[in-house]
């Protein structure tokens, strides 16, 4: 194998390259990114650089030293347009192809857009730069989604003395990752701020005053800000022969072809450790996963199953969010320190019989750390949570409201 492929300059793909010299890889290794920026990093977008506490130097994953000393064929503001497996090649926008041996693609994902034209997305650094400019006090901001990126966004916008409206069309915001009445605890702070929080709305279009609802009504708006999920970019590799659904589709190692591996927020694999497949877009899983493809690539027979207790954060206002685990399809939900209502607790999560994740909100690290042990171990829920043991007991059956 003396030509690998990294397509994705991203946190993932760089993770890959890194991996690679460090195993002892001396072939000829291209790295294609279709931004022209250098990796950086993407989580303190909607947070330190959108509120301008950090300039974009910062965001900055590697100095151009350090990449220079990966002797890296780095091809950056090209995007990748095709794949030929047979051929083994990748084809550019730019009109040229590139060969390899090995292949490890880190795409990533692109922001999901409404009709209209005007929002803004906030995914790569030049979104975050165009919606700082805008975010001055008294400007009137909406906010289309109020998941996690979006819940962050609006927080920085009314920090910065906007006139905040987020909306989104779920009654709790989030009850379907994290449950409801932790969903209802992160909503509130929201309001307790004077953002103008509105759920079980859905917005149809982007107009040149706002947003449409369903419903006809038109909600004001100076700037608009779309925060209502993501596709994977996997459109490149139509006809390719390579399986996708949510996410190029790979096994437990990574692979989705011969010698062909994906990693971070484009990979949907496998994972062992939950007996289900996951597709996670989180900054510490991208890094992680595309060391792992990266070595299962260079030495097929020693590969590893890629088995991660996936890790998030989310800074909003004045809270600290952290959550280990796969915490979506959950069962039941208990919270085992600290109190909801304090917007200061750890809650455990349960899916089937065993504990399978764990979030903490305004709490030290070491408090949720204890959880990720249990999680990776296959902790029964039973034997964590003996009958006899009292417990405050939130039940979430499969999406539903508290018991």
């Amino acid at each position: 194998m003396r030509r690998i492929l990294v397509v994705g300059a991203s946190a993932a793909g760089l993770a890959a390259a890194e991996t690679l010299r460090r195993e002892g890889y001396d072939g000829t290794l291209t790295l294609v990114g279709d931004e022209p920026h250098a990796p950086y990093d993407r989580p303190p977008l909607s947070k330190q650089l959108l509120s301008a506490e950090w300039d974009t130097d910062r965001l900055t994953l590697r100095t151009p030293a350090h990449l220079d000393g990966l002797d890296l064929d780095l091809r950056l503001g090209t995007a990748a347009t095709g794949l030929d497996l047979r051929e083994r090649e990748v084809r550019l926008a730019d009109g040229s192809t590139v060969p390899y041996d090995g292949l490890v693609i880190a795409t990533g994902v692109r922001p999901r857009r409404l009709p209209g034209e005007g929002a803004h997305v906030l995914r790569t650094l030049d979104d975050a730069l165009t919606l700082r400019e805008r975010l001055t006090p008294g400007t009137r901001l909406v906010v289309v989604g109020a998941g996690f990126l979006g819940a962050e966004a609006a927080a920085v916008a009314w920090r910065l003395g906007a006139e905040v409206t987020l909306l989104e069309p779920a009654p709790v915001p989030l009850a379907h990752a994290v449950g409801g009445e932790v969903g209802a605890v992160l909503s509130r702070a929201h309001l307790d701020h004077g953002v103008d929080l509105r759920t079980g709305v859905t917005v149809t279009e982007v107009t040149e005053d706002g947003v449409r609802l369903a419903d006809g009504e038109v909600i004001e708006a100076d700037e608009v800000l779309v925060a209502i999920g993501s596709l994977p970019n996997t459109e490149w590799l139509a006809g390719s022969g390579l399986a996708v659904g949510d996410g190029v589709l790979c096994d437990e190692y990574c692979e989705a072809a011969k010698n062909v591996y994906a990693a971070g927020d484009v990979a949907r694999w496998y994972n062992p450790l939950f007996g289900t497949s996951m597709r996670v877009e989180h900054r510490t899983n991208a890094a992680e996963q595309g060391m792992a493809a990266a070595r299962n690539l260079l030495d097929a027979e020693a590969r590893k199953p890629f088995t991660p207790v996936p890790y998030f954060w989310s800074d909003q206002y004045d809270m600290k969010v952290q959550a280990y685990g796969h915490l979506r399809g959950h069962d039941e939900v208990t919270v085992v320190d600290g109190d909801l209502a304090e917007r200061r607790f750890v809650a455990v999560y349960r899916t089937d019989d065993r504990v399978t994740g764990a979030l903490a909100v305004g709490m030290p690290p070491k408090a949720i750390r204890q959880w990720r042990q249990a999680i990776a171990s296959g902790a029964g829920w039973r034997e964590t949570f003996p009958p006899e043991r009292p417990a405050r007991l939130e039940e979430v059956e499969h999406g539903g409201t508290a018991a």
